[in-house]
Protein backbone atom coordinates (compact mmCIF):
# COMPACT_ATOMS: atom_id res chain seq x y z
CA UNK A 1 0.00 0.00 0.00
CA UNK A 2 0.98 3.55 -1.01
CA UNK A 3 0.12 6.39 1.80
CA UNK A 4 1.27 9.83 0.96
CA UNK A 5 -0.12 13.25 2.22
CA UNK A 6 -0.26 16.37 -0.38
CA UNK A 7 2.12 18.34 2.61
CA UNK A 8 5.12 15.58 1.95
CA UNK A 9 5.17 16.55 -1.80
CA UNK A 10 5.12 19.84 -1.53
CA UNK A 11 8.04 21.47 -1.84
CA UNK A 12 9.97 18.44 -2.67
CA UNK A 13 11.04 17.28 -5.90
CA UNK A 14 7.81 16.16 -7.10
CA UNK A 15 6.42 19.54 -6.79
CA UNK A 16 6.72 21.07 -10.29
CA UNK A 17 6.55 24.31 -11.42
CA UNK A 18 6.25 26.14 -14.81
CA UNK A 19 9.11 27.79 -15.98
CA UNK A 20 6.58 30.63 -16.76
CA UNK A 21 4.48 30.33 -13.68
CA UNK A 22 1.74 29.73 -14.70
CA UNK A 23 0.73 26.73 -12.98
CA UNK A 24 2.25 23.84 -10.14
CA UNK A 25 1.86 20.37 -10.36
CA UNK A 26 2.32 18.30 -6.99
CA UNK A 27 2.52 14.51 -8.76
CA UNK A 28 1.22 12.37 -5.98
CA UNK A 29 1.53 9.02 -8.31
CA UNK A 30 4.46 8.79 -10.81
CA UNK A 31 5.47 5.70 -13.26
CA UNK A 32 8.11 4.36 -10.11
CA UNK A 33 4.95 3.06 -8.33
CA UNK A 34 3.97 0.87 -11.07
CA UNK A 35 0.24 1.18 -10.95
CA UNK A 36 0.12 2.34 -14.62
CA UNK A 37 -1.48 5.71 -14.47
CA UNK A 38 0.06 9.08 -12.86
CA UNK A 39 -2.16 11.32 -10.26
CA UNK A 40 -1.33 14.88 -10.30
CA UNK A 41 -2.62 17.77 -7.61
CA UNK A 42 -2.30 21.14 -9.88
CA UNK A 43 -3.14 24.80 -9.58
CA UNK A 44 -3.29 26.78 -12.10
CA UNK A 45 -2.55 30.34 -11.66
CA UNK A 46 -5.33 33.16 -12.36
CA UNK A 47 -5.01 34.97 -15.79
CA UNK A 48 -2.87 32.13 -17.02
CA UNK A 49 -3.22 31.09 -20.21
CA UNK A 50 -1.08 27.51 -21.44
CA UNK A 51 -0.82 25.63 -24.70
CA UNK A 52 -0.55 22.03 -23.73
CA UNK A 53 -0.43 19.01 -26.36
CA UNK A 54 -0.25 15.78 -24.46
CA UNK A 55 0.49 13.63 -28.21
CA UNK A 56 1.50 10.44 -25.96
CA UNK A 57 -0.71 10.66 -22.98
CA UNK A 58 -4.48 10.66 -22.40
CA UNK A 59 -5.27 12.67 -19.20
CA UNK A 60 -8.35 13.54 -17.34
CA UNK A 61 -8.83 16.55 -15.84
CA UNK A 62 -10.99 17.20 -12.58
CA UNK A 63 -11.71 20.62 -11.99
CA UNK A 64 -12.31 20.95 -7.74
CA UNK A 65 -12.00 24.82 -7.12
CA UNK A 66 -11.75 28.07 -9.60
CA UNK A 67 -13.26 28.97 -13.07
CA UNK A 68 -11.56 28.61 -16.84
CA UNK A 69 -11.62 27.23 -20.19
CA UNK A 70 -10.23 25.42 -22.38
CA UNK A 71 -9.83 25.28 -26.23
CA UNK A 72 -9.34 22.74 -28.75
CA UNK A 73 -6.76 24.11 -31.73
CA UNK A 74 -7.95 21.97 -33.81
CA UNK A 75 -11.41 23.02 -34.43
CA UNK A 76 -11.72 26.51 -31.53
CA UNK A 77 -14.08 24.52 -29.40
CA UNK A 78 -14.28 26.57 -25.83
CA UNK A 79 -15.42 24.43 -23.17
CA UNK A 80 -16.06 26.33 -19.61
CA UNK A 81 -14.83 24.76 -16.76
CA UNK A 82 -15.80 25.24 -13.04
CA UNK A 83 -15.50 23.37 -9.78
CA UNK A 84 -17.05 20.21 -10.69
CA UNK A 85 -16.39 19.73 -14.59
CA UNK A 86 -13.79 17.12 -15.67
CA UNK A 87 -12.57 16.98 -19.26
CA UNK A 88 -10.54 14.07 -20.94
CA UNK A 89 -8.18 14.87 -24.18
CA UNK A 90 -8.90 11.10 -25.12
CA UNK A 91 -8.32 12.24 -28.82
CA UNK A 92 -4.58 13.83 -27.70
CA UNK A 93 -6.27 17.44 -28.26
CA UNK A 94 -3.98 20.08 -28.51
CA UNK A 95 -5.74 22.97 -26.33
CA UNK A 96 -4.88 26.17 -24.65
CA UNK A 97 -6.15 25.82 -20.94
CA UNK A 98 -7.07 29.19 -19.46
CA UNK A 99 -7.68 30.21 -16.01
CA UNK A 100 -10.01 32.79 -15.36
CA UNK A 101 -9.61 32.47 -11.67
CA UNK A 102 -6.98 30.18 -9.53
CA UNK A 103 -8.30 26.40 -10.57
CA UNK A 104 -7.22 23.18 -8.96
CA UNK A 105 -7.04 20.25 -10.89
CA UNK A 106 -6.74 16.62 -9.96
CA UNK A 107 -5.09 15.19 -13.60
CA UNK A 108 -4.58 11.95 -14.07
CA UNK A 109 -2.18 10.37 -16.85
CA UNK A 110 -1.99 7.06 -18.97
CA UNK A 111 0.90 6.25 -19.64
CA UNK A 112 2.02 7.41 -16.05
CA UNK A 113 4.92 10.51 -15.83
CA UNK A 114 7.89 10.06 -14.02
CA UNK A 115 7.55 13.25 -12.65
CA UNK A 116 10.99 14.88 -14.46
CA UNK A 117 9.07 15.50 -17.79
CA UNK A 118 9.41 18.99 -19.04
CA UNK A 119 6.68 20.24 -21.98
CA UNK A 120 8.33 20.70 -25.13
CA UNK A 121 7.98 23.31 -28.18
CA UNK A 122 4.88 21.93 -28.72
CA UNK A 123 3.73 21.70 -24.97
CA UNK A 124 3.96 17.99 -25.10
CA UNK A 125 6.11 15.40 -22.75
CA UNK A 126 8.50 13.89 -25.30
CA UNK A 127 7.77 9.99 -26.29
CA UNK A 128 9.16 7.56 -24.13
CA UNK A 129 9.69 10.06 -20.97
CA UNK A 130 6.85 8.14 -18.99
CA UNK A 131 9.59 5.25 -19.48
CA UNK A 132 12.48 7.29 -18.32
CA UNK A 133 14.30 7.58 -21.50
Amino acid sequence: MIVRHLNDIIDSERDVHAKNGNWESRRLILNNDAVGFSLHDTIIHAGTETLLWYKHHIEAVYCIEGEGEVETTDNGEVYKIKAGSVYLLNGNERHWLRARTTMRMVCVFNPPVTGSEKHDADGAYCPGAEAGS
